[in-house]
């Protein structure tokens, strides 16, 4: 074979990308015949030293496939990577009586594994999510003839090329046009930068003298009906609930079971109760 296979650690591309790629450059491809027995030994034996092979083999068919993704800001490392796995998803299902080539079979699984980190990492919200918005996605850059907004008749091409309604071509133009603001002030900002961030923008409704007389009503007009509620149980209920829930020092059921010479279940079930009593009296 020539120049030996590399470990299979050597599939993550690490800090030095060119020697990675410089790399998997030098693995041999595979011919038809050995491509095809390689595939008969892992179908049929399970061979994981021949998925080992036809993996490594093809390594350099996702650098290929990755680098048409580079426009997208996104590591080329890591678009590698994700190209990688759908590169050994591929050769796990490939079938050698298919009378197509491996490198065929896993374009599909390559590029769906790439899409899908692309989608969960272009941006913080979600650009795609049905699959018309993943087709157009991916299409609608390339199909742009220039760097300004499409017009009309642009769009209208673009809808009818891709099957998609103009007006989802329009909507996804605007996602792809939108960028990523952080919502709070960054650590190193000075005050001036500071104050643009959207977080400045928001009302603080903390100190509205409306909100505040809201709370201190609904909290003065539980409290009364608390009160009122804990009255309507007999002594024995009232204690109990006033010492597991409302004194500072909270008694524990023992504590409670020892007082009143029961079982600490039985307090137990007498406090589920009247905590049942007590809340539907406070909702009536």
């Amino acid at each position: 074979m020539g120049t030996s296979l590399q470990p299979v650690d050597m599939m993550i591309p690490g800090a030095n990308l060119e020697s990675y790629i410089q790399t998997v450059n030098r693995i041999p491809i595979l011919t038809v015949e050995e491509e095809r027995a390689l595939a008969e030994r892992l179908q049929q034996e399970g061979d994981l030293e021949a998925a080992r092979r036809l993996v490594m083999s093809h390594l350099r068919f996702v650098v290929h496939i990755a680098k048409s993704y580079a426009g997208y800001g996104l590591s080329q490392s890591d678009l590698i990577q994700e190209g990688n796995v759908g590169l050994m998803k591929a050769v796990k299902r490939f079938n050698p009586e298919f009378g197509v080539r491996l490198v065929s079979f896993a374009v599909h699984w390559i590029k769906a594994e790439i899409h899908e980190f692309i989608l969960r990492n272009w941006r913080i919200v979600k650009v795609a999510t049905t699959k018309a918005q993943r087709k157009l996605f991916f299409n609608l850059r390339s199909a742009k003839k220039r760097l300004g907004w499409l017009n009309n008749a642009e769009v209208n091409a673009v809808a009818e090329d891709l099957g998609v309604e103009p007006k989802t071509v329009r909507e996804m133009e605007g996602r792809l046009s939108a960028y990523d603001a952080a919502f709070d002030a960054g650590a190193d900002d000075d005050d001036e930068k500071a104050y643009q961030s959207p977080a400045y923008y928001l009302e603080d409704k903390r100190y509205d003298p409306a909100v505040q007389i809201e709370k201190s009503n609904w909290t003065e007009d539980s409290n009364s009906r608390l009160h009122e509620a804990l009255h309507e149980l007999d002594e024995r209920s009232q204690d109990i609930l006033r010492e597991r829930w409302l004194n500072e020092g909270k008694s524990t059921l023992h504590d409670l079971a020892a007082k009143y010479g029961v079982s600490a279940e039985r307090i137990r079930q007498l406090e589920k109760n009247a905590m049942k009593k007590v809340r539907v009296m406070m909702e009536a």
